[in-house]
């Protein structure tokens, strides 16, 4: 079997929208699918990891095409003069970046790489003339790239597998957006001719799937995981009581309780205050920053930055707690981050703050991998914390997870390769 595999985000691209498919093209070929994979030859990512090129087997191919994206014009007169996540928008934006917000919500849909849309067809439309595939797949976000995909299918017929990473108009920041009535039209009537026209919808979770059942019966769930690397041999657990977080954190995700939390107990427990160190690996608002220090602890930060994964590993192995949030909007129950499998693969104790009846708590329950306190929920969080650190000052703190083996990225890639198997045997 051999599939063509269009995505934004590819090596030297860090950060977490890279990994899943990179993983999957990893392990496909162990279930003999040959995958050949499209995706951009200028791009501008918000964060780069050279160390992932490595991960990229040699015999795969890999075509490219070049895009113009705005933000490399637009960039330099707003808020994207430097390369940010698309969850960090100011919360306070001036003028100039209100003025480029509203261009970039209205002008520029599904997203801003829009532009890679017509000159990537006329690529592939050359490239599959001649070649024998047996189906295309698409990962968004950016949701242009299954456009690409819905008019390659309607050229070719071509099965088509549109995997949803994060949702369209669900997302966590799509709230924030300054769209008019008709550009929130044209997302929904958007999204909606994708989901309807592809042949199978894969997503991340449960919610998403209730969601989206709603414009296609095949739509499956497959999450995202952890790998195998990292560290070899013994990682010493830090000295001091950390609770390290990896990856990005603005301002939805800060977790205002439960720095009130440790800022009360840290001001009663002088013990406490000094065993304490929040870590923070990789990029966090001003805002966050704002509400630690606020709390009396910014002599408890490490505030570490962006970190190649093989370190990233490191932090989490040594970590006394693993810190997840979730972001605090109308999507919640539905957010996993795809930080919470390499938690697992850590097994150290992950203290989640997101909803208690949602997707990342199913989780956690299913693997006993950790607690989820509710955002409210300051007396929950003092309660566990209390729990924690006694733990630690008696070498106690550990975690007895289960279940986390089907969230290993060669299981998860097994899963795949079953739902590309029904290429060869099902009708529309």
């Amino acid at each position: 079997m051999k599939v063509l595999i269009i995505t934004y985000y590819w090596p030297p691209a860090g950060g977490s929208g890279v990994q899943r498919w990179l993983k999957f093209v990893k392990y496909l070929p162990e279930f003999g699918v040959t995958p050949v994979v499209f995706t951009v030859e200028n791009p501008e990512y918000a964060v780069e990891d050279e160390s992932l090129q490595n991960e990229v087997a040699d015999d795969v191919e890999v075509l490219r095409g070049k895009i113009w994206e705005p933000n490399q014009l637009l960039g330099k007169w707003g808020e994207k003069s430097k390369k940010v996540s698309a969850g960090f928008l100011d919360a306070k934006p001036g003028i100039k970046d209100r003025i480029l917000r509203f261009i970039r919500a209205n002008y520029f849909i599904p997203d801003s790489r829009k532009f890679w849309i017509k000159p990537s067809l006329k690529l592939l439309t050359d490239y599959l003339r001649d070649k024998d595939f047996d189906g295309i797949i698409t990962t968004g976000p950016p949701h242009s790239v299954h456009l690409i995909g819905l008019a390659l299918k309607k050229k070719f017929g071509l099965k088509w597998v549109a995997d949803f990473r994060d949702p369209w108009t669900s997302i966590d920041y799509f709230h924030n957006l300054p769209l008019t009535r008709g550009s929130l039209k044209k997302h929904r009537d958007l999204e909606e001719e994708v989901l309807r026209n592809a042949d199978r919808v894969i997503v991340v979770g449960g919610r998403m799937k209730e969601e989206y059942d709603v414009h296609n019966k095949n739509v499956r769930v497959i999450s995202n995981g952890y790998d195998t690397y990292g560290p070899q041999g013994t990682v010493t657990l830090d000295p001091e009581f950390t609770l390290t977080y990896a990856g990005l954190m603005n301002d939805d995700r800060n977790p205002k309780g439960l720095w009130r939390v440790l800022g009360k107990i840290s001001a009663a427990d002088p013990d406490f205050k000094a065993d304490l160190k929040i870590r923070i690996v990789g990029s966090c608002s001003p805002e966050v920053l704002l509400s630690i220090k606020g709390n009396g602890l910014s002599d408890n930060l490490d505030n570490l930055g962006y970190q190649d994964h093989i370190q990233v590993a490191r932090y989490q192995q040594s970590a006394q707690i693993l810190l997840l949030t979730v972001n605090e909007v109308p999507s919640a129950k539905g957010i996993v981050t795809g930080k919470i499998f390499e938690y697992m693969q850590a097994r150290r104790p992950v203290l989640a703050i997101g909803p208690t009846d949602g997707d990342l708590a199913d989780i956690i329950d299913k693997t006993r991998s950790g607690v989820i306190i509710d955002f409210g929920d300051e007396d929950g969080m003092e309660k566990v914390i209390h729990g924690f650190y006694e733990q630690y000052k008696t070498g106690s703190l550990t975690v007895n997870s289960r279940n986390i083996e089907g969230y290993h990225r060669r299981n998860l890639t097994g899963e795949l390769v079953e739902i590309l198997k029904e290429f060869r045997s099902f009708d529309n």
